[in-house]
């Protein structure tokens, strides 16, 4: 407060009418005026020339004005207009000291700016002082009678003119009392004010509808300083709380705030300087859009630079934040409060518009942060909903009670982020992200749905072509009369399973019933195509099954074991049975049987065109037939069913017999084989004349049983080799071949099987040299138990190197 008690000085206007923007500015900085509001009063004083006008101001308000020297003449002092703060008077009052009239510097051309700067202080000031002398008084050329006319005419030239404060100051009051001096002085001003022209709206307007007249009378300040200052010091009190109501300036309308004064007195001075008519109700506005745009451009860079909106527009580049709606909105109300604080005495409908547009402007500012949250707030549920609704299918739960509790749950959730986003001030429109959600999850739903379903169908389709491929492909290796019958029932079986479980998945996905149908007979059509495809895919491998089956009945009697061609077995049936067998399977094989039409005649068409035909061309050769099979498609049978056509069934069978043909043979040769195999041994005729002719030796052998141990070793050695050159063996391919066979390999194994015996013999030796040679001798005597052990032993291991040692002689 010891600051402002401080009086401080500038001029305002120079004395050739310039102003002073920088001095101006400067001092209400100084003063701190912007900080008064509405609460601060402007006092003008106005009177001739060397009047005393600065003298007066420096004692009633504590300025330091530049006041005239006695001693060095009666000159001008006062150039311009200054203003000053008054020290210690509250409220704020400022005090503007004009330039005196009738100075003989300025001579006769002084009514321009005289009349200028008495318009000026009348639109600027709540107050103004007329500095005058008492012998002027009712005089009618007196020095004040131009003063006012100067006054009342100018105050025509304000449209809507302030209430102001005329204080007329009688200075070197003399003898006559004040009573007897105010209603001359009254009369004189309603004479003045009578006489001025006025505008037509003010022809009858009274002089108290523009001012409000005070009288002071003050004593000579030369001959009665104290009784001077003490008068003063009197009046000056009336100046404390000159705003108030009933104070001096209490009448007051049209005040300007305080921090808008510099600006409207720049625009009241240049106005006046170009001799326009002043409308201050217009002047106000122009005012109060200046300042409050100004208030409004500063709140908005100070809130664009604020640390705080800046640490949110950061964060919010990367995430939602807690609390972002209530955060801004305390900011935006700090700001918005600051400009109503500063702009709260201006015009009011101005004051409004700047705020709104401020308000607009800090809004569009901070709009892009809150886009940026609902998006991260929409993401983020988004991210959510996957999460729980991927939680709650794999928990099991349906998938249409899953999907909209989980809607609902995370629409619920978006709504309280966005709540928790909304910015007080404004009511930004919510409803496009709110529906983009809303189409994110719809489209993720209808996503996972679209997956689910085709998983349930490709599980079921897996199921099904396990359930259908093997069964299928063993039903058709097995072709016979029920073999499409049980392909048909085997259908419907596991259609029906796959349609029931396809049926109960889908009931948890609320769909109708014509899709739910649709989807059902997409089972049934892809199990149909499972059993053709496998049809086809067997039909193509058709020869190949034709001649395993005929292998498989040609080779291998009733009981699967492997046929040996002895010469009882009729091989013209076996070949027929097998190839009546493998025409059933091409019959089978030839087309679709899956819609309960097995009466296509098929079987029939190709026994005959294939087998009987085959038989009535060997018997009569000049017979010809037309060929049923002379075709590519089957009666009453539709190609889509068709595997193998009538022509290429003719084509398969031709191959089939082809390489079935040599098997034929063979088992025909292996027959006769067997047959001269069996025939080895002589005529009986023979038999008896051997008995007869050689009754002499075998007599002899009786008489002398050492014989018949010889013997008996010979046939044991006979036999090894027998065994071991595998005799019976060889001579099947014929004698010839058996001979070249046997000569080749006779003496290596003689060799072999002698070297054998030698090291059997040498073993006992080693053990008991001294009972080896009665051993060996023994079992050599005793002959049968001791060569039957050995025989065994020794044909087997001559069997396993009779091909080891040849070879290597070889």
């Amino acid at each position: 407060m010891a600051k402002r008690d401080v009086s401080c000085s500038t001029q305002l206007i120079d004395g050739d009418g310039v102003f002073n923007v920088d001095g101006i500015d400067n001092f209400i900085k100084e003063v701190r005026l912007g900080e008064c509001g509405l609460s601060y009063a402007i006092v003008s004083i106005m009177g001739p020339q060397s009047s005393g006008k600065s003298t007066l101001l420096n004692h009633l308000f504590g300025t330091n004005f530049r006041e005239m020297d006695a001693y060095t003449g009666r000159s001008q002092t006062t150039k311009g207009i200054w203003l000053a703060r008054c020290g210690g008077i509250e409220p704020c009052t400022l005090v503007m000291d004009l330039e005196g009239t009738d100075g003989r510097e300025r001579g006769e051309d002084d009514t321009a700016f005289e009349k200028q700067s008495a318009l000026f202080a009348l639109a600027v000031s709540d107050i103004v002082l007329i500095n005058m002398w008492c012998h002027d008084i009712g005089r009618e050329q007196a020095a004040n009678k131009p003063l006012l006319k100067t006054v009342f005419q100018v105050m025509m030239r304000l449209f809507s003119p302030r209430k102001t404060t005329l204080m007329f100051v009688i200075r070197d009051k003399t003898r006559t009392p004040l009573e007897n001096l105010e209603p001359v002085l009254r009369e004189d001003i309603q004479k003045i004010w009578d006489s001025v022209p006025k505008p037509h709206a003010h022809k009858e307007t009274p002089l108290s509808e523009f001012f409000n007249v005070e009288v002071v009378a003050l004593s000579s300040y030369e001959e009665k300083e104290e009784q001077f200052k003490e008068q003063v010091a009197s009046l000056r009190q009336r100046f404390f709380h000159s705003i108030a109501p009933g104070g001096l300036a209490g009448d007051r309308r049209g005040v300007v705030p305080a921090s808008g004064f510099s600006f409207s007195a720049q625009q009241i001075w240049k106005v006046i300087k170009e001799n326009k008519d002043l409308d201050l109700p217009a002047h106000k506005v122009m005012v109060a859009t200046v300042r409050c745009e100004e208030i409004a451009n500063e709140k908005y860079s100070s809130f664009a630079a604020n640390e705080d909106w800046c640490h949110l527009e950061e964060a919010v580049q990367s995430g939602p934040i807690p609390g972002f709606g209530k955060k801004l909105s305390s900011l935006l109300d700090a700001f918005l409060s600051q400009y109503d604080a500063e702009a709260t005495y201006f015009e009011e409908g101005v004051r409004s518009a700047k705020r709104k547009q401020l308000e607009e402007k800090l809004l569009q500012l901070i709009q892009p942060a809150f886009q940026s949250v609902l998006g991260h707030i929409r993401t983020g549920t988004l991210e959510k909903f996957k999460e729980v609704f991927d939680k709650a299918l794999n928990g099991g739960e349906g998938f249409s009670l899953a999907s909209h509790n989980c809607l609902q749950f995370c629409m619920a959730l978006f709504d309280e982020g966005c709540a928790d986003a909304v910015i007080e001030q404004v009511h930004w429109d919510i409803s496009k992200v709110r529906d983009k959600l809303r189409r994110d999850i719809d489209a993720h739903i209808a996503s996972i749905r679209a997956a689910k379903l085709a998983e349930i169908i490709s599980l079921n389709e897996v199921k099904l072509k396990e359930a259908l491929s093997g069964p299928v492909e063993a039903l058709l290796d097995g072709a016979s009369n029920e073999t499409w019958p049980a392909i048909r029932k085997l259908l419907r079986r596991e259609t029906e399973a796959a349609v029931s479980g396809l049926s109960g998945a889908l009931s948890g996905f609320d769909m109708d019933e014509q899709t739910k149908d649709k989807m059902l007979a997409t089972i049934e059509d892809y199990a149909r195509g499972v059993v053709e495809s496998k049809a086809r895919e067997e039909a193509g491998r058709v020869l190949i099954r034709m001649k395993d089956r005929f292998s498989t009945l040609f080779s291998h009697d009733s009981d699967s074991m492997p046929r040996v061609w002895t010469g009882s077995e009729d091989i013209r049936a076996i070949t027929k049975t097998a190839r009546s067998a493998s025409l059933k399977l091409l019959s089978v094989m030839a087309v679709i049987r899956i819609d309960d039409d097995d009466n296509d005649g098929i079987e029939k068409t190709l026994s005959v065109a294939l087998v009987e035909s085959g038989n009535a061309a060997v018997k009569d050769r000049s017979i010809t037939t037309i060929d049923p099979l002379a075709s590519s498609t089957w009666e009453e049978v539709p190609p889509s069913k068709t595997l193998i056509t009538p022509v290429q069934c003719k084509s398969l069978w031709r191959q089939f017999k082809a390489e079935t043909e040599y098997s034929v043979s063979q088992a025909i040769s292996a027959q006769e084989a067997h047959k001269r195999s069996n025939n080895w041994l002589p005529p009986p005729w023979a038999i008896v004349a051997l008995l007869v002719l050689g009754f002499n030796e075998f007599m002899t052998l009786l008489r002398n049983p050492l014989y018949l141990g010889v013997i008996f070793v010979v046939f044991l050695l006979v036999k090894a080799l027998w065994v071991q050159l595998d005799i019976s063996g060889e001579f099947r391919n014929g004698a010839l071949p058996g001979l070249i066979s046997l000569s080749s390999k006779f003496l290596p194994t003689v060799m072999n099987l002698l070297k054998r015996l030698a090291e059997e013999g040498q073993i006992p030796a080693t053990n008991d040299p001294q009972r080896n040679p009665p051993l060996a001798a023994k079992s050599f005597r005793n002959g049968v138990s001791a060569s039957s052990d050995t025989s065994s032993s020794a044909s087997s291991e001559v069997t396993s190197s009779e091909y080891s040692s040849p070879s290597k002689e070889e």
